[in-house]
């Protein structure tokens, strides 16, 4: 579940580099994402 947001927020930013969609919104979105992986990987499955 958590990988398919990912990719969505991805594509999302991808356009917005391509067509100026979401503006700035999509780039704090993929920080949050960016920040929820690393968390992730740090404390999940050992």
């Amino acid at each position: 579940m958590l990988w398919t947001i990912i990719g969505i927020i991805l594509i999302l930013w991808l356009l917005g580099f391509i067509g100026g969609v979401g503006g700035g919104l999509v780039h704090l979105l993929l920080v949050v994402a960016l920040v929820i992986v690393i968390i992730q990987l740090l404390t999940g499955r050992r």
